[in-house]
């Protein structure tokens, strides 16, 4: 049977590339949305964009490490935290697919001041980040393996735990803008979520 061809999309073809992961998505979306779930981003080793207003964290470490993925391997600055509150937090990715085009998924949380977007032992793998940041009582020089303030190197990272690093006992983020390659948290409650799908490119910055 052939797929119904119309504006020069086929459809069928679209629905089999995008509706199982749209579905599952949303699903995951809800139970996070409910601190139900640990949360784990990544999209088939490819960058996506992360906005907010603020972060506040706890138990602060930063190391290096690399990322590997479908588009090869990425040198990544992997930030560590035991607990984070996040205000008016921002994810989106850009899909290519075959003959439709751009789709873009964006997720959003945490726009009501008083719930905040809240994770447990929070990693975030970025190559890209501008922020204003305030550190509380920080070391720096430490060795990734010998950092006590933060979760740690994050189980599975390729890292070398005799490399530079840098801990704080807190940390404090205004108006964040980074370009991420993974997300994982032990819980990740995303109060007010949001999820959008749509054609073309709609990103977070």
């Amino acid at each position: 049977m052939k797929s119904v061809t119309r504006g020069g999309t086929r459809w069928k073809r679209f629905a089999v590339v995008m509706v199982p992961s749209v579905a599952a998505t949303a699903a995951i979306g809800v139970a996070l949305s409910q601190g139900a779930l640990a949360a784990s981003f990544s999209v088939s080793g490819q960058s996506f964009k992360v906005t907010a207003k603020s972060l506040d964290g706890k138990n602060f470490v930063q190391y290096g490490a690399v990322d590997a993925g479908k588009t090869g391997t990425h040198p990544v600055a992997v930030v560590g935290m035991k607990s984070a509150e996040i205000h008016s937090l921002c994810q989106s990715v850009v899909v290519p697919v075959p003959v439709f085009g751009d789709v873009s998924m964006k997720l959003s949380a945490g726009t009501d001041p008083k719930h905040p977007v809240e994770a447990k032992t929070l990693y975030i793998d970025a190559d890209d980040l501008h922020a204003d940041a305030t550190f509380n009582n920080i070391d720096i020089g430490v060795a990734a393996g010998d950092a006590n303030k933060g979760p740690g190197i994050h189980q599975g990272d390729k890292a070398d735990p005799n490399s530079f690093a840098q801990q704080a006992d807190s940390v404090h983020f205004e108006n964040v803008q980074q370009r991420a390659w993974a997300t994982t948290a032990g819980t990740f409650q995303l109060s007010g979520l949001h999820m959008s799908v749509q054609k073309g490119k709609h990103e977070c910055y």
